[in-house]
Parts: C-alpha cells; structure tokens; sequence
C-alpha cells in the first residue's frame, strides 16, 4: 500500500513539474534571444496565454485536466494550445510513478526522477532552438557532484573527472572539425552538457554515452532523410545525449 502512495505522490509530482518545464522551455531560449521580452523570465509575469497575453486562471492550470478541458485552447482568445504542452506533462507524470514502481529507495528515484527533468527539458529546447542554456546545464553539473558527495554512490573523483573529461571530449572534437573544415560543427552547450552527464554518470560512462547518442543522432537523420526527404545538414546533438545520458544512469542505478 505504501509502494502504491509512492508511485502516486511521484506521479502528480511529475505532473506538476512537467507544467512547470513548460514554462522554462518555452521562456528560457526566449529570455535569451530578447532580455526586454515580456515572457522572457520564468518566475514573472505569472502564467499567462503567450497571444493575448490573459493570466490563466488556477481552474485552467490543472496539469493535463485543463488541456482536455478546454479542448486545446486559450478560454480567452481561443488561440489553439500545442499538444506539447499535455504531453510534457504526462510524459513526466508517468516517468516519476514508473520509477517510484521501480527503484525502491526514494533518494534513487529522486535523483533518475531529477537529472530526467533536466534532460527531457534540454532536449525540447535544444529541438526547437539548436540551444543548451546555461541556466539549465551548469546548475545540472552541479547537482550531479552534489548527488555524489552526498550519496557517494560513486567516488567524487570519478565524478568530477567525469566533468572534465567530458567538456574537454566535445572541445577537443569541434576544435579538430573546425580546424579541419573552418566550420564549426556544434555549439559550446553539448561541450556543458557533456560535462553534466560526466558529473551524474562519472568518466567511465562517457565513451558509451558519446557512441549510443551518436548512434541514435545517425538513426534520427537517417530516417528523416529516407521517410521525409529531409537533407538537413545539422541536426540537434543535445536530445541524443540527453537520452544516452540519462538512459546510462538509469543502467548504472538498476545495476547498483
């Protein structure tokens, strides 16, 4: 009876936060591109419709519910709502209850739970935005030390070299490719990013993570190529990464 508490405390926690991650990918990269937007801070204005710009009432702020009520539109203006918006929501809702399910040890599950939050964040924005912000990889560097000296789940050295190793893996791959080509092949935030996943997963992880989202980037661009016709020559690397990473935590708790 307990177990089934946990899983359905993490679920609406996951709901909850997944309406939040709405908010940070959609006003973070906006924060960025224009520091005098109105939307542009995640804390202020409260939430409201980004077209007309009305506060949304608490009754239509109900993670998931408040979607399938109103069919998908603002109660104002009626401008359609983006089914990414739902789907976040549940998508988080049921990662949380399925790892409360699985890891028995809450600060386990609390941590897959977090570091999923960051990725699955950094994932859209980069998607959307070809960006890794800042805001977002470095406080995940952090906390992934943090998780270590704390837990010591794994010796902080290899955490820490696991940082640097990964920043300095990226670095060293866009300083050759620009090098060789003149152009640059990736932005500064994989280089973050990289070194976010060393910290969480340690410096061992890191060969692994680098070949399985390589693998699943070459996969996504194949198969939009073959299915689309898309010839698009960048593609964003921080999804990949982000499930490679996450996907390597899970392996190593699941293991633990």
């Amino acid at each position: 009876m307990d177990k089934v508490i946990d899983i359905i405390l993490m679920g609406g926690l996951g709901l909850l936060t997944g309406s939040f991650m709405n908010v940070v990918v959609f006003r973070v990269p906006l924060g960025i591109k224009d520091t005098s937007a109105p939307l542009g801070n995640i804390a202020w204005p409260g939430s409201c419709c980004p077209q007309c710009m009305h506060p949304i009432r608490y009754r239509d702020n109900i993670p998931l519910f408040s979607w399938l009520w109103l069919r998908g539109r603002c109660r104002d203006c009626l401008t359609p709502i983006s089914v990414r918006y739902p789907l976040t929501e549940a998508i988080c809702g049921l990662v949380f209850a399925l790892i409360a399910g699985v890891f028995p040890l809450i600060p386990d599950a609390l941590a897959i739970c977090l570091l999923f939050w960051f990725l699955f964040a950094l994932a859209q924005i980069d998607a959307q935005h070809f960006l890794l912000p800042d805001k977002l990889t470095l406080p995940l560097l952090w906390l992934g030390l943090l998780y270590h000296c704390i837990f010591m789940r794994m010796d902080l050295r290899d955490a820490v070299y696991g940082a640097i190793a990964g920043y300095l893996a990226l670095w060293l791959v866009y300083q050759t490719f620009r090098g060789l080509t003149g152009k640059e092949g990736m932005g500064f935030g994989d280089f973050k990013l990289l070194a976010a996943l060393g910290a969480w997963c340690g410096w061992q992880a890191l060969p692994s993570v680098l070949l399985l989202s390589s693998v699943f980037g070459l996969i996504y661009a194949l198969g939009r190529r073959v299915l689309i016709g898309d010839k698009q020559p960048h593609i964003a690397f921080g999804p990949w990464l982000s499930l490679a990473g996450w996907l390597s935590f899970l392996w190593q708790n699941w293991n633990g």
